[in-house]
C-alpha cells in the first residue's frame, strides 16, 4: 500500500479498527508535531532575519550540534602548532571549532597535483576556513567542494598565467601552492595569508548565492555593503585609508580583492587595525561576528 493509500485510510477514522486507530493516532501526533516544528523554525528565521537587517549583531545558537565530532590527537596538536586563535578558545569552543574542522574535512575532496596531500594540510587549510567562520552559524561553504595542492606556483587555465591561489567557481574548488600557504602562516602580521585570501573570496560568493537562505550571509553581505557606502560617502576616510598604505595595493583592484585584502588584515593585525582604522574595524568585526578574545 502507498504511502498516499495510507494517508487516505487514515483520514477514514471511524472505519478503522481499534489497532488501526492507534496507529492513524500515533501517525498523526507525529504530523502535527513535524508541522509544529516546521512553523517555529520558519518563524524563529524570519524574525532572526529582521533582526539582522535592523540590528546587525551577533546570530543567535550559532553552535548547535547534537553530536561533536572529535579530532585525532595528531589534528588537535596541527591546530595548537598553527592557530593561537584556536588556543585562545575555550575548551567548549574548541570543541566546536574541532567539530566543524571535522566536518569539513570529511566533506572536502583535497587532491595533490605533484605533491602528496598530508593530514597536515588537511587541517591547516579547514581550520583557516573554520576560523574565518566561527562567528557564523553558516560555516560549510558549499561552493568549495575540493581543494587542490600544488607544491608551489602553477599555471592556471583560467587566465594563462602562474598563481600562488585561485577560487574557481564553476569547478567549486580552491587551489592553492602550498608553499605559499605555509608562507602565509610563518609571519603571523605581514597581512598576507594565501589561505584566508582565497577562503575570503569563496565566503564571498556563496553568500551572494544565498543571500536570502541565510541570515550568516545576510549579515556578512549588508555589513560589507555598509562598509562600502561608508568609504564611498566619507571621501577623507577612504583618502587616509588608501594614502596610508595599511592596506596594500592589491586591495583596491576592485570589490572583490578589497574585502579579501581587508579580511586579511583583520584577521592578522586586529589591535593596529582597531587603533589606525576603529569604524572600519568594527564593520569587518560585524560581518565575522568576531566576538572572540583578541579581536
Amino acid at each position: 500500500m502507498s504511502i498516499y493509500s495510507q494517508i487516505i485510510l487514515f483520514l477514514q477514522y471511524d472505519k478503522l479498527a481499534e489497532g488501526e486507530k492507534e496507529i492513524a493516532n500515533y501517525f498523526l501526533l507525529f504530523a502535527a508535531i513535524l508541522m509544529i516544528v516546521f512553523f517555529v523554525v520558519k518563524i524563529f528565521y524570519f524574525f532572526e532575519m529582521v533582526y539582522v537587517e535592523y540590528v546587525k549583531k551577533k546570530l543567535f545558537f550559532n553552535h548547535v550540534y547534537l553530536r561533536k565530532s572529535k579530532l585525532t590527537s595528531s589534528q588537535k596538536l596541527t591546530l595548537r602548532k598553527n592557530f593561537k586563535f584556536y588556543q585562545k578558545l575555550s575548551s567548549k569552543h574548541q570543541s566546536y571549532f574541532e567539530h566543524r574542522v571535522y566536518q569539513i574535512i570529511n566533506e572536502t575532496e583535497f587532491i595533490g597535483k605533484d605533491i602528496a596531500v598530508t593530514e597536515e594540510m588537511r587541517v591547516i587549510v579547514t581550520a583557516t576556513l573554520v576560523k574565518l567562520t566561527f562567528g557564523l552559524r553558516d560555516y560549510n561553504i558549499e561552493s568549495v567542494e575540493r581543494i587542490i595542492f600544488y607544491p608551489e606556483e602553477f599555471y592556471s587555465q583560467t587566465n594563462k598565467a602562474y598563481h600562488k591561489g585561485e577560487f574557481n567557481f564553476g569547478l567549486k574548488a580552491l587551489v592553492f601552492s602550498w608553499k605559499d600557504v605555509l608562507h602565509g602562516y610563518e609571519i603571523k602580521d605581514d597581512n598576507l595569508n594565501l589561505a584566508i585570501h582565497e577562503f575570503t573570496h569563496a565566503i564571498h560568493f556563496y553568500y551572494m548565492r544565498v543571500r536570502r537562505q541565510s541570515t550568516s550571509a545576510a549579515m556578512f553581505l549588508d555589513t560589507y555593503i555598509e562598509l562600502t557606502s561608508m568609504l564611498d560617502s566619507d571621501p577623507k576616510l577612504k583618502s587616509k585609508l588608501v594614502q596610508s598604505n595599511f592596506l596594500r595595493d592589491y586591495a583596491f583592484t576592485n570589490q572583490f580583492e578589497f574585502l579579501s585584502v581587508i579580511v586579511e588584515t583583520f584577521i592578522e593585525s586586529p589591535q593596529q587595525f582597531k587603533i589606525e582604522f576603529p569604524s572600519i574595524y568594527g564593520k569587518v568585526k560585524t560581518m565575522l561576528g568576531f566576538n572572540f578574545v583578541g579581536y
